[in-house]
């Protein structure tokens, strides 16, 4: 059969989920009659077809960690928003689950030691910091140095 223009209809173009060996669109009775065999024999729960792209989008973002553009490409949705409207709550339990990590990391006994009898390292004195040392090595200084360093407290 030609559609208007000569052109067949269900070629690839017409970019079909499901369609007849032939290319063609297939009925929506023989798409709901092959789910309901398969359903049936493999013995799961009677659930409304469309429930498969809501199952679908779910599990992609579960794996894909939320990431809204991927899902909103792998599904078809025509916009980003979509997803996130419709899917938001898979998020928000997510994020529950990570808080709770996050609270059981920071307050679990090993993660945060107890840093109350920790003292801070004994000062070492050296000569370096030693007033008399700094005073004797100032008197031995060049007369240079010495013009120098009264330039510098004068500022």
């Amino acid at each position: 059969m030609q559609e208007p223009g000569g052109e067949e209809a269900g070629k690839e173009e017409d970019n079909l989920v499901i369609a007849l060996p032939n290319g063609r669109p297939c009925e929506e009775r023989v798409i709901m009659e092959s789910f309901h065999n398969l359903r049936e024999k493999c013995g799961l729960p009677r659930v409304a077809f469309h429930s498969l792209r809501h199952s679908s989008t779910t599990y992609k973002l579960k794996l894909n960690k939320g990431d809204i553009k991927a899902t909103q490409g792998d599904t078809g949705h025509s916009q980003a928003d979509m997803v996130t409207r419709v899917y938001a709550h898979i998020l928000d339990e997510d994020r529950k689950v990570n808080a709770v990590k996050m609270e059981q990391a920071f307050y679990s006994p090993n993660a945060n030691p107890d840093l109350r009898s920790v003292k801070p390292p004994a000062e070492e004195t050296s000569d370096d910091l030693n007033l008399e040392s700094f005073i004797s090595k100032l008197r031995s200084a060049s007369p240079e140095r010495l013009a120098v360093l009264a330039k510098l407290f004068k500022g």
